[in-house]
């Protein structure tokens, strides 16, 4: 097994993935990048649900399949997974499944559950501990007031597209900026933070933003983004350059275009349609630079208030906003435009139909934050929605 694609986790091996390759016998502007997925897990007590320090027994049960595969995160209470590179959405499927059920099954030897939420619905029953990490342990002082209290993990989703080139990531990541509050929409799945309903589809949106530079990236090509990266290290606002936190930032390991606006998901059915819609969005829009198509421009405040919006409702019928446009839209409107827009590189993949049908099913059946409320709302009781989060995570 190759190593995944990956940037954030610690001791993690770089690997060269796949350039992006032509399309035959679909639409001459499309490509076909390549791709991969990180996604971070809480670990949960089996009888409290409430979160527990156990991810270093996961990972050592998990490591002689996995590998480098299943990696620790932030807080022992998180174990992450990472996929290997692929073209073809059936296998980053599997990969997923199958990253999955051994993940529940190195959880259920440490006597506790797999659970894919983006902050822990019941609290901890006291601190949670940082990882053992020099990397980490360096953050943690440095950076005390965005720990908070050591009790708030918050877990993402991440989606890596395969580049040729750090200009050509800085270039697709200022073309994506204008469809990353849908994605982020479309992902929510963070509705309760410990022990209380927080009023938003994506709490996590609003602890994560605690960190220094999460948040929309600026507009940049490959000069302004050496000088940014190098001033924010040298003025002390980051530890190093791996904790550029932007929701779209190129790696600093692996030729990728990372993706970091959405929440882990416990359906793997929303994981595999947020892969696919990004990378069919990254199909689309990466030939436009060679068309010599200068990107859209964005207000930076109208960015940030389209996020907000999308981590208030996600896809509970709130509206969105656009924020080319400035308009206020429904965001089912604005998803079925992202649809629209990857078309051609949904088409040049041969995900039309997959995608089609994903959305369909989500839209019948609610997006991540919409169950997790619906599962509360039945008896009241919080153990309820981390037991339906387990259920649907170890589905898979």
């Amino acid at each position: 097994m190759s190593l995944a694609v990956s940037s954030s986790a610690p001791h993690r091996g770089s690997r060269t993935l796949a350039p992006l390759r032509p399309v035959s016998g679909g639409s001459a502007a499309a490509t076909v990048p390549t791709m991969g997925v990180e996604e971070e897990f809480l670990l949960v007590d089996r009888r409290t649900r409430a979160p527990v320090g156990r991810a270093a027994r996961v990972i050592e049960a998990a490591a002689g399949r996995l590998g480098p595969l299943v990696q620790p995160e932030f807080f022992t209470a998180q174990v992450e997974s990472c996929t290997s590179p692929t073209s073809s959405t059936a296998v980053l499927r599997a990969e997923l499944a199958w990253l999955r059920a051994e993940l529940v099954r190195a959880a259920d030897a440490a006597d506790c559950l797999l659970v894919g939420t983006g902050t822990p619905v019941i609290p901890p029953e006291g601190p949670l501990a940082i990882t053992t990490d020099e990397r980490y342990q360096r953050m943690e002082v440095r950076f005390a007031s965005a720990v908070g209290g050591y009790d708030q993990p918050v877990c993402g989703c991440h989606v890596h597209i395969g580049v040729s080139s750090r200009a050509q990531a800085l270039d697709l990541a200022n073309r994506i900026r204008p469809w990353l509050p849908t994605l982020q929409a479309l992902s929510a799945n963070s509705p309760f933070d410990r022990g209380r309903d927080t009023g938003h589809a994506s709490w996590r949106a609003v602890e994560h933003a605690r960190w220094p530079t999460v948040g929309p990236a600026p507009f940049l090509d490959e000069a302004s983004y050496e000088r940014i990266a190098h001033d924010l290290v040298q003025c002390g606002a980051l530890l190093d350059r791996r904790m550029i936190y932007w929701y779209a930032r190129p790696s600093e390991h692996v030729p990728t275009l990372e993706i970091r606006v959405a929440d882990v998901n416990a359906r793997l059915d929303t994981v595999v349609l947020l892969a696919a819609l990004v990378r069919g969005l990254a199909g689309v829009l990466l030939p436009e630079r060679e068309e010599g198509r200068p990107p859209p421009f964005l207000e930076c405040g109208r960015l940030r208030e389209a996020h907000r919006l999308a981590a208030v409702h996600g896809l509970c019928g709130g509206e969105g906003l656009d924020p080319v446009a400035g308009a206020h839209i429904p965001m089912w409107e604005m998803l079925d435009r992202l649809r629209e827009r990857a078309t051609a590189g949904l088409a040049a993949a041969g995900d039309l139909h997959l995608v089609d049908t994903l959305l369909d099913r989500l839209r019948a059946e609610g997006g991540g934050a919409a169950r997790q409320r619906a599962d509360h709302v039945r008896r009241g009781r919080l153990t309820d929605v981390v037991d339906g989060l387990a259920r649907a995570t170890a589905s898979a």
